[in-house]
């Protein structure tokens, strides 16, 4: 007789679960391409995407901050800082000029979150939580909590316009951007050390890994993207706002958890973030054109997320096995070779 656990020490589910945000998101693709009639189509990817990238630029950045184990929740507030300057600058600077004070406000502001995380040893959760509500205080305050316009409202068509019919320059970007990302964590030293980083900082540092010096740059780093989500969003509508990014970081975090980063850090990747994003793309879509509240479209993201921190949980559990591809044809191998022997004994 089957053990009842044994289904749940199975190799094979174990594996399916590692690979998970693949077989999430061909489920999710025919799912919705079954129950959604046109949501396969070019255009409606190419405008699902778009809308996705926002935050995925900031996803981008919490995947960096996230694999060294660290939290940051101002991705929203930086994104409407950033672009309230690419906005609100371009009588006296330019618009060209302004947008990139904007990006230089993100960046600053993901100086600020390092010197609170690395030099005062802030917890990075309190930290990035104080520095939120204070950049989104700053925002109210330089806009008397109200939107406000730039003084051209073609300039942003650049970054909204599909280019050529395709996709448009804001997830041309995003898409470059997670490529980039993808060849440094897996090809470099340093996005090596990064990730040593996340698993035991005390044991990088005594591998002589400058760990402070990751989490400070992750930091920057996620600034800047936040700061160039801003700047973008704000450019394509020609609106700088207080209220812009109110929800992106927390829907950044569900995409990068969804993607297979760990919150504790030392383990993910740009792909599985890129992965998540689309997960969460085609989901939105396909309830958005199937008139599902907003409401119930937030707690389907919300359980998924759950699922998922509970499934992680479980393979950590399974760490000592070895679950490639190659590993898994030995073992049915293997399991074939026995279960003859047992045949030609009896």
């Amino acid at each position: 007789m089957t053990r009842p656990g044994s289904v749940l020490d199975s190799a094979v589910l174990v594996t399916a679960v590692r690979y998970r945000v693949a077989i999430i998101l061909v489920a999710t693709v025919i799912i919705a391409g079954t129950m959604v009639p046109g949501i396969l189509e070019f255009r409606a990817v190419s405008l699902s995407l778009d809308r996705i990238g926002t935050t995925a630029l900031v996803a981008i950045g919490v995947t960096v901050v996230l694999i060294t184990g660290k939290l940051d929740l101002s991705g929203g507030a930086i994104l409407a800082l950033s672009g309230i300057a690419a906005i609100g600058l371009q009588e006296q600077y330019g618009q060209i000029p302004a947008a990139l004070i904007g990006l230089g406000v993100g960046l600053l502001a993901g100086v600020v979150n390092g010197f609170l995380v690395v030099t005062l040893r802030i917890n990075a959760l309190v930290a990035t939580l104080a520095s939120m509500l204070f950049f989104r205080a700053l925002c109210h305050v330089l806009t008397d909590s109200r939107p406000f316009s730039g003084i051209d409202p073609l300039f942003g068509l650049a970054v909204s316009r599909p280019i050529g019919g395709t996709f448009t320059l804001r997830t041309i970007l995003f898409v470059l951007l997670i490529v980039l990302l993808h060849i440094w964590l897996t090809r470099t030293v340093a996005g090596r050390n990064l990730f040593a980083v996340g698993s035991n900082p005390v044991s990088a540092e005594a591998s002589g890994i400058r760990a402070d010096g990751y989490v400070f740059g992750s930091f920057v780093f996620a600034g800047f993207t936040a700061g160039a989500a801003g700047v973008i969003q704000s450019l394509s509508v020609n609106t700088g706002s207080p209220v812009f990014g109110e929800t992106t970081s927390l829907l950044a975090i569900a995409a990068v958890v969804i993607g297979g980063t760990r919150l504790e850090g030392g383990r993910g990747s740009a792909l599985g973030t890129l992965g998540g994003l689309l997960v969460m793309a085609i989901l939105t879509t396909a309830m958005e054109f199937s008139n599902v509240p907003a409401y119930v479209q937030n707690i389907v993201t919300g359980v998924i997320l759950l699922l998922l921190i509970l499934l992680d949980r479980f393979v950590s559990g399974k760490k000592s096995r070895d679950l490639s591809p190659a590993a898994m044809l030995r073992l049915v191998r293997n399991r074939r070779q026995s279960h003859n022997e047992r045949i030609h004994a009896s």
